[in-house]
């Protein structure tokens, strides 16, 4: 669907798609201009192609992009939401009010990577002299889709914070905090990194690693391009179990699992756990070139330790091996501090169609920003390191 802007910008024209397989890879990733694969087209079309995506699950993909004439100078993951499950910004207050006060807060719109809390770019415009005024026409281009449609709403999750001077004063700020792990004092392996923490958590670490070790269990950190077939069923029958367990929807297909082999063979990865010749556990990450993203896991068998053996340990051994800077194990969990990953902060923008329920959540949002810069400072106060700057 075409598009025209609402402001003077004759040439400029705005499209909707409602699969990216609609525009070209190169193009696409050119704009991207980031080696995050979450952004990416072959992550993107993989969860459409294996049917990730799919409107049963609340998921059906209105991508935006930006022409002059007919060159595509921006792009944006946009899709419409049905639910809000699968974001990781959690807004299920906000629609309950708005359901409450008799309105409709689903469908909404929602620019983001589906099931991936991981910042990346999101107001995709490449790297030429004017990408921030594309960003600036992307950005308002959004507020003018949401309300031409009749939609509550649009939300802009887990950008990155130099995307974010693209969004006016219309828009919502919100932020909260992951615990990322970063190598800034150039470790040289994991004994290195160890000498970094205090007396305590050095030595919990250690005794975590050694339960794995002495139940007879060994690990294993593989490419994605290095799995065969019957490895890849292991993984995804170990996430599924998971989800199961938990009483959640496993949206993501086993053909996707294989995809991310074949797409990213050297930027997936699996960490196994085996026991004898049996795989018991297993993590699976995707890496860029400087940032390592833990994602799902799952065990057969509840073994003390095991969990942070393949989710943290493994994954910050490979960093230290394939020298990347940053770890970014997922969302939530505030026993990632005790493991050696630091808060650090995250950004959404939000623009709610109505103006007085706007102006509400606006108050909302400015309390629980004074409450989340406390927050953060208290975290640090908790950082397992001897010696370490806990400003930034």
């Amino acid at each position: 669907m075409r598009w025209k802007l609402a402001y003077n910008a004759p040439m400029l024209t705005l499209r909707t798609h409602e699969t990216i397989d609609e525009i070209d890879a190169d193009a696409w990733n050119a704009l991207a201009a980031d080696d995050n694969p979450f952004v990416s087209h072959g992550f993107l079309a993989g969860l459409e192609r294996h049917r990730c995506i799919r409107s049963a699950f609340g998921w059906r993909a209105q991508h935006l992009t930006l022409h002059d004439g007919e060159s595509l100078i921006g792009a944006a993951p946009l899709y419409v939401k049905g639910n809000s499950h699968g974001e990781y910004v959690f807004d299920w207050a906000w629609a309950d009010a708005w359901e409450r006060a008799g309105g409709d807060y689903y469908p909404k719109f929602l620019c983001a990577v589906p099931y991936s809390p991981v910042t990346g770019p999101r107001l995709l415009c490449g790297t030429a002299a004017d990408a921030n005024r594309r960003r600036s026409i992307l950005a308002r281009a959004l507020r003018e889709i949401t309300e031409q449609t009749g939609l509550s709403s649009l939300h802009v999750n887990f950008l990155r914070e130099r995307e974010t001077a693209a969004f006016d004063d219309a828009w919502l700020t919100r932020s909260d905090w992951q615990f990322q792990w970063h190598n800034v004092d150039g470790w040289r392996d994991f004994q290195d990194f160890l000498g970094a923490l205090t007396h305590k958590r050095r030595n919990a670490i250690r005794r975590e690693r050694a339960q794995v070790t002495d139940a007879g269990i060994e690990c294993e950190f593989r490419d994605g391009g290095t799995l065969d077939d019957a490895e890849w069923r292991n993984m995804h029958h170990l996430y599924t179990h998971t989800f199961d367990e938990k009483g959640n929807t496993p949206t993501l297909m086993l053909a996707f699992f294989r995809h991310l082999g074949t797409a990213f063979p050297t930027h997936s990865h699996v960490a196994f756990a085996r026991q004898g010749a049996e795989i018991i556990a297993g993590a699976l990450f995707l890496s860029s070139g400087d940032t390592l993203y833990g994602r799902y896991w799952g065990a057969r068998e509840q073994i003390p330790g095991l969990h942070f053996e393949l989710c943290y340990y493994q994954g910050i051994d490979h960093c230290l091996r394939r020298g990347l800077g940053r770890f970014e194990p997922g969302a939530q969990g505030l026993h990632k501090l005790a493991r050696g990953f630091l808060p650090a902060r995250t950004h959404s923008r939000h623009y709610i169609a109505d103006p007085a329920f706007r102006e509400v959540i606006r108050a909302s949002l400015e309390r629980e920003a004074a409450l989340l810069d406390a927050r953060g400072i208290e975290l640090l106060a908790h950082s397992p390191f001897a010696e370490r700057d806990r400003s930034r």
